[in-house]
């Protein structure tokens, strides 16, 4: 595979006027479909104090034009690997990964210098494309109005890359229902433990959860630890998502006590993995599947198969660099997320009987 800009396509389908611009040995041909970009090339920009300005090319996505600027910006320093690559990533992946964000809220956790560069949070959007849906929020915490980005479509994707925000970080729930997350999340969190330690937890997430009769799918977070996430369909508010998560996380550090913690406050888990069910809070975020988390060796946060969690499995096995392959061979192990959720008051049922069971195992 390789890139090419052209003129136009002729009546015999072939190229009008095509120039070689370089190989793209990354890219699965399985994967590509015919869409053609039209870009608009700027004229040159102007020179100051015998400094060059990156004008910005405007690309058509989706049938808006989205400005971007310094592809060749290099934002992870050990691998190479470049602004322009990043933003061809999430163009790639676009159709598998909208589905999580569309509809909902984003936080953007921006990198303009790349990774080895200081980032910054925002929230709020004062500026944004005429096409980009913007929705006013009230902050619960401190009582303002904040300007949420949505992560809608392709365009919207690809303008928050711009931006230089390495990580998508939508809401649980969406804007036509804010108080009822599509979700629940349990957040494996290691301090000093291996891999290896955080999927025995996972796999007794996963037995806790159908012990209750409560449907789970796993996925990388893309840094050391891994996410396990519940469907509720939107059937429940965040108070009694979390409320659940908690029962839950109790029966899990009940069966891994000598590693495992429930305790918000790092300093007193003293080095054990962290059974986060905090994350179930209205506006609270996470890296979204096939978000690429800003880290060396651009790692992305991958929806696995249960059955993957063997020893030896390393999150840094899924990069930008190896997703797209992933993808052709195994397609979207994720849809379920968003599915009808599970029946918690039986689920409710069945996890104090399993309460019962493992108080009296531990006697």
């Amino acid at each position: 595979m390789c890139s090419v800009s052209f003129i136009e396509w002729t009546e015999d389908n072939l190229l009008r006027e095509p120039v070689y611009e370089s190989i793209l040995a990354d890219r699965n041909p399985r994967l590509v479909t015919r869409r053609e970009r039209v870009v608009e090339v700027p004229p040159a920009a102007p020179r100051r104090f015998g400094r060059s300005e990156d004008a910005g090319t405007a690309m058509e996505v989706g049938g808006h034009k989205v400005m971007v600027t310094h592809l060749d910006k290099v934002y992870w320093p050990k691998d190479g690997y470049t602004k322009g690559e990043m933003i061809a990533y999430y163009r790639d992946v676009a159709a598998v990964m909208l589905p999580y964000l569309k509809d909902r809220p984003l936080s953007l956790n921006r990198f303009p210098g790349g990774i080895a560069e200081k980032n910054f949070y925002q929230k709020d959007v004062e500026q944004a494309p005429t096409w980009a849906t913007i929705v006013p929020i009230e902050s619960e915490s401190r009582g303002e109005v904040i300007r949420f980005l949505v992560g809608q479509d392709e365009a919207t994707l690809v303008y928050v890359a711009n931006l230089g925000s390495i990580e998508i970080h939508p809401w649980n729930s969406r804007t036509g229902n804010l108080e009822n997350p599509d979700y629940l999340v349990v957040d494996l969190d290691p301090a000093e433990q291996g891999f290896d330690e955080v999927m025995e937890v996972a796999r007794t997430t996963q037995a806790v959860l159908q012990a209750i009769g409560a449907e789970a799918f796993v996925k990388t977070s893309g840094a050391t630890g891994l996410h396990v996430y519940v469907p509720l369909g939107a059937k429940y508010d965040y108070e009694q998502a979390r409320t659940f998560g908690r029962l839950v996380g109790h029966v899990i550090h009940a069966r891994h006590p000598g590693n495992t913690s429930l305790e918000r406050v790092p300093g007193a888990r003293k080095g054990k993995m962290y059974v986060d069910v905090y994350q179930n809070r209205r506006g609270q975020t996470l890296a979204a599947p096939y978000s690429i988390r800003p880290r060396d060796g651009a790692p992305v946060s991958t929806p696995l198969r249960w059955e993957e969690l063997e020893s030896g499995l390393t999150p840094s096995r899924f990069t930008i660099k190896t997703m797209r392959e992933r993808l052709a061979r195994v397609g979207d192990l994720w849809g379920g997320v968003l599915g009808p959720g599970i029946d918690m008051e039986a689920c409710l049922a069945a996890l104090q009987t399993l309460w019962a069971e493992e108080i009296e195992r531990r006697k």
